[in-house]
C-alpha cells in the first residue's frame, strides 16, 4: 500500500499531486521549489537561497515520513540556467555530505513560479 506524505513544513501541493509517497521501503518526493512553506512565497531570486530552500523542503518531506537525506539514493535537479550549476552544486554539497546519491541535473526552460531550481528525490530505507 502507498501512503501519502503531508507536512506543513514544506509547501502544499498546488495541483493534482502529493508532496511525496511512501511505497514499501521507498519514499518518492515530488519536485520541491524554493517556496517558504510559512508564507507561500518564493524565498528570493538568488540561486543559492533558492537551492537551500528547495533542499530544506525536500528534507522536511522526507522527515515527515521518517526518512532522512542519508536515505536518498537518487536526485533529479532542474535548474533554469546552467550558468548557476557551480553555485547550485556548492549548496547541494552542504546537504549531501556522505555518500552522495545518484543524480541528474537538467536545464529547464521554465519552472513553476519562474523559480531558478527544483529538486525531487527517491529515498530507500
Amino acid at each position: 500500500m502507498n501512503n501519502e506524505i503531508k507536512t506543513k513544513k514544506a509547501p502544499v501541493a498546488i495541483g493534482p499531486y502529493s508532496q511525496g509517497i511512501v511505497a514499501g521501503e521507498f519514499a518518492y518526493v515530488s519536485g520541491q521549489i524554493p517556496v517558504n512553506p510559512e508564507t507561500g512565497e518564493v524565498v528570493s531570486y538568488k540561486i543559492e537561497d533558492q537551492a537551500r530552500q528547495s533542499l530544506n523542503n525536500v528534507k522536511a518531506v522526507l522527515e515527515e515520513a521518517d526518512f532522512s537525506l542519508e536515505d536518498v539514493i537518487k536526485t533529479t535537479c532542474f535548474i533554469a540556467d546552467m550558468s548557476d550549476f557551480a553555485t547550485f552544486n556548492k549548496v547541494y554539497s552542504e546537504f549531501f555530505t556522505g555518500t552522495c546519491p545518484a543524480r541528474s541535473c537538467i536545464a529547464a526552460k521554465e519552472l513553476p513560479k519562474k523559480v531558478l531550481c527544483e529538486v525531487e528525490v527517491i529515498a530507500h530505507k
